[in-house]
C-alpha cells in the first residue's frame, strides 16, 4: 500500500475545505468590521475613564448613597411614628419630625445625582454591559412571559439571549479578523502597497482617522490601464463628495503624489469608481507610426487602437497648448490619404514649418517666408477651395462625391494648422470674408468630398475657435489646454461636469482626449509620425483645382458685367456680340452682397433673402464694405452704394 498516496488523498480535501472556509470567512470579515470597530471605538473610550481615581470616587459616591438612603428611610420612619403620637399637625414633634424626612430625602437624592456621574464616569465594559442585557430573563417576576415574548418566538426568552450573545461574539471575531490580502505576482511595490490599503478590510479600520467614514470599498482590480476598486458610499457620501475628498483618499492610500486617480460616479447612485492610473495599456506599444498602425493612436484603458475615419465631412476640431505635438497629432490622418489613390491632402500653414515638409508630395501653402505672402496664399487658398466645391457641385452625378480615378477628382482633406491665425486674418479689411468662404466650405462641401481639420493651440472662443468653426466640427479631439474656458471651448459648456478634462493631461505630449460618436473620457496615446518618414514620402503632383484656370474642360459660366448709370441703381448690361465670353470666377460673399445692395436691396435680411447667404456672414460683408467706402449705411440703417465725386453716367 503507498502510504503517501493515501495521506495525500485524505489532507487534500481538508486543504480545499479549509481554504474555502478561509475565503468565505475573508470575504464576511469586511461586512463586520464597521460593528467591530465601533464596539472597539466605545470600549476604548470605556476603558480610558476607568482610572484609579474615578473608581475611588464611584466608591465614595456608593457609600454616600447608601448613607443616604439609610438616613432617609430612618427620617420616614420616625415620621410616621410622630403622626402616630400626635393628631395635631402643627405639633412640635410632628413639624420637626416632617422638616426631617425632608432633608433627608433631599439629601438622598443629591446623593443619587452624584452616583449616577460617578458611574459615568467609571462606565462598566461592555461586555458586562451586554451580559447584564442578556441576562434579564433570569429576573424573577420581570413579567417576560406577560410580553408573549415565549409565545411570539415559540421559546423562553433565555434561548434568544444566549443566541444573541453567540451572533455578537462571532460578530465582533469576524470584524476583528485580520485578513491577508493575497497580491497577484508581477506588480510594482506601489501598486501592492495600493492594493493592500485598497482591501476592505484595511479601509474600513482606517476611514474614520481621514474623515471618510461611510464608504467601504470593494476587492480593488489590476487591469491594463492600472488599479481599479468600487466604493460603496452610505449616508451623505455621493461621487461628487468622494472625488472632493480625494487629497484624504491619497492620505489613506499612502499614494505618490505623481501617481494619477481619477474618481467617477459608479454602476449604481450609492457606488463611486476609484481608478488609479499606475500603469498604462499603450505601456510596451512602440508610438512611431508604421503603414501597420491602424487609426491614429491606442486607448490607455483598453489597448485598443482608435480611429478617426477618413470620411468627408467629418470635420475635427484639434486643440493643444505649444509643445503638446498638435502640429504632428493629424499626421497619421494625412498618411492615410497619402497612400489612398481616392485621396489628396491640402495643408494649410500660416506657421510654415509643416507646410516646408511636405511641400514636396501634397498641395501646401503658407511656405513663403514672406509672412504677408502666406496670408495672400492662404486667401487664395481658401478662394480656390471654394470655386473647386462649386465646379463640383456643377458637374456632381449623385448625392454621393465618387472620384473618377482623374486627380483633380480625388476627395480632399484640407488641414488649417492653426485657426487662430485665420481669426486674426478676418480682421485684416483685404481678408475680410475668409472665414465666410470656411463656413461656406464647411456647411456645403461634405457631400462633394472635402474633410476639415481646424487646428489651434488658441481654444478659446473669441481666437481660436470661433461659433462658425466648433458648431461644424464632428470630432473634437484635445492634447493638454488650460482648464476653464478652453475646455468648455472644444468639448461644450458641460464639459466639466462630464469628465472632459485635457487640463488634467498631466503635459505629456501626444496623449490626447477625443469626443466622437459614443467615445468616452478615457485619454488615448497618438501615434507618432517623424520627420523622416513624411520626407521619404515619393514626390508627387500637388493637387490644384481645374477652376482655377478653367482647364480639363470645364468653364465657369461668364455672367453680364455690371454698368453704373447715373441716377439710377447698377443695372445689368448685355455682353457685346463680339467678345467672347470668358473664364470668370463664382464671385465671393462680399462680391454677392454688393450687386445685392447694388441691385437695390436695402437691408440685411433682403440681402440675406436675394443671395441665400445667413445674416451673420451678411453683417460681415456689410461691415467690410462700409468700412472700404463701397457702401452706405444710413441712420435708420439702409444700405446703398456709396456716391463719390466724379461719377458720370456710361
Amino acid at each position: 500500500m503507498d502510504l503517501k498516496a493515501v495521506s495525500t488523498k485524505i489532507t487534500e480535501p481538508t486543504k480545499s475545505a479549509l481554504g474555502t472556509i478561509n475565503t468565505v470567512l475573508d470575504s464576511m470579515a469586511p461586512m463586520f468590521a464597521p460593528f467591530a470597530a465601533r464596539w472597539d471605538a466605545e470600549e476604548g473610550e470605556r476603558a480610558k475613564l476607568r482610572t484609579p481615581e474615578n473608581l475611588k470616587a464611584l466608591m465614595d459616591a456608593q457609600r454616600g448613597h447608601n448613607s443616604a438612603r439609610s438616613t432617609a428611610a430612618s427620617a420616614r420612619s420616625q415620621r410616621a411614628a410622630a403622626r402616630a403620637a400626635s393628631k395635631n399637625p402643627l405639633s412640635t414633634g410632628r413639624r420637626a419630625a416632617r422638616t426631617a424626612d425632608k432633608a433627608a430625602r433631599a439629601h438622598r437624592e443629591e446623593a443619587k445625582t452624584k452616583l449616577k456621574a460617578a458611574r459615568k464616569n467609571y462606565p462598566t465594559t461592555l461586555k458586562t454591559r451586554a451580559i447584564q442585557a442578556h441576562a434579564i430573563h433570569a429576573v424573577p417576576g420581570a413579567g417576560i412571559s406577560a410580553l408573549g415574548w415565549d409565545q411570539a418566538w415559540g421559546a423562553y426568552p433565555a434561548s434568544m439571549s444566549l443566541g444573541l450573545i453567540a451572533f455578537n461574539a462571532g460578530a465582533l471575531w469576524l470584524g476583528r479578523r485580520k485578513v491577508e490580502v493575497e497580491v497577484e505576482d508581477g506588480l510594482s511595490a506601489e501598486e501592492r502597497r495600493l492594493v493592500e490599503r485598497l482591501d476592505p478590510s484595511y479601509w474600513v479600520q482606517h476611514t474614520d482617522e481621514r474623515g471618510l467614514s461611510g464608504t467601504l470599498t470593494e476587492r480593488p482590480e489590476v487591469t491594463p490601464a492600472g488599479i481599479v476598486c468600487g466604493v460603496r458610499l452610505d449616508g451623505k457620501w455621493s461621487a461628487k463628495a468622494l472625488a472632493a475628498a480625494s487629497d484624504q483618499v491619497r492620505a489613506l492610500l499612502g499614494m505618490k503624489s505623481e501617481t494619477r486617480m481619477q474618481i467617477s460616479r459608479g454602476s449604481h447612485g450609492d457606488r463611486a469608481l476609484i481608478v488609479i492610473r499606475t500603469r498604462s495599456a499603450s505601456d510596451g506599444v512602440s508610438m512611431i507610426w508604421t503603414p501597420d498602425h491602424d487609426g491614429i493612436g491606442v486607448d490607455e484603458v483598453t489597448g485598443e487602437f482608435v480611429d478617426l475615419p477618413l470620411q468627408p465631412g467629418v470635420h475635427i476640431l484639434l486643440a493643444g497648448i505649444t509643445g503638446m505635438g498638435k502640429s504632428v497629432s493629424w499626421r497619421p490622418l494625412v498618411m492615410r490619404a497619402v497612400m489612398d489613390d481616392a485621396w489628396t491632402a491640402v495643408v494649410v500653414d500660416p506657421k510654415r514649418q509643416e507646410a516646408i515638409g511636405w511641400q514636396h508630395c501634397l498641395r501646401c501653402v503658407g511656405q513663403e517666408t514672406n509672412r504677408e505672402q502666406r496670408m495672400a496664399d492662404i486667401y487664395a487658398m481658401a478662394q480656390e477651395l471654394t470655386r473647386e466645391m462649386h465646379r463640383r457641385q456643377g458637374i456632381a452625378t449623385g448625392s454621393v462625391w465618387e472620384p473618377d480615378g482623374r486627380p483633380e477628382n480625388r476627395r480632399l482633406l484640407v488641414v488649417i494648422d492653426e485657426g487662430a491665425a485665420i481669426v486674426r486674418m478676418a480682421k485684416q479689411k483685404q481678408y475680410a470674408d475668409v472665414m465666410d468662404l470656411f463656413e461656406e466650405l464647411w456647411s456645403e462641401a461634405r457631400s462633394v468630398g472635402f474633410q476639415f481639420v481646424w487646428a489651434t493651440q488658441f481654444p478659446t472662443k473669441s481666437v481660436g475657435v470661433p461659433a462658425a468653426v466648433k458648431e461644424n466640427m464632428s470630432a473634437r479631439l484635445s492634447l493638454t489646454v488650460g482648464a476653464g474656458e478652453a475646455e468648455r471651448a472644444i468639448f461644450g459648456e458641460t464639459a466639466q461636469q462630464e469628465g472632459w478634462l485635457p487640463s488634467k493631461l498631466d503635459g505629456i505630449p501626444g496623449r490626447a482626449m477625443l469626443q466622437y460618436r459614443k467615445r468616452g473620457t478615457d485619454p488615448l496615446r497618438l501615434w507618432y509620425v517623424t520627420d523622416g518618414t513624411v520626407a521619404a514620402l515619393p514626390t508627387a503632383e500637388p493637387w490644384s483645382s481645374p477652376a482655377t484656370s478653367g482647364a480639363h474642360g470645364w468653364t465657369p459660366p461668364a455672367e453680364p458685367p455690371l454698368r453704373l448709370v447715373k441716377g439710377e441703381d447698377y443695372v445689368i448690361a448685355p455682353p457685346a456680340a463680339a467678345v467672347p465670353a470668358q473664364p470668370k470666377a463664382q464671385p465671393t460673399n462680399r462680391e454677392k452682397v454688393a450687386a445685392a445692395i447694388a441691385a437695390g436691396s436695402r437691408t440685411v435680411a433682403d440681402v440675406a433673402n436675394v443671395t441665400g447667404i445667413n445674416k451673420g456672414s451678411v453683417s460681415k460683408a456689410v461691415k467690410s464694405l462700409v468700412e472700404a467706402g463701397e457702401i452706405d449705411r444710413a441712420e435708420d440703417g439702409a444700405l446703398s452704394v456709396a456716391t463719390q465725386a466724379g461719377e458720370v453716367s456710361a
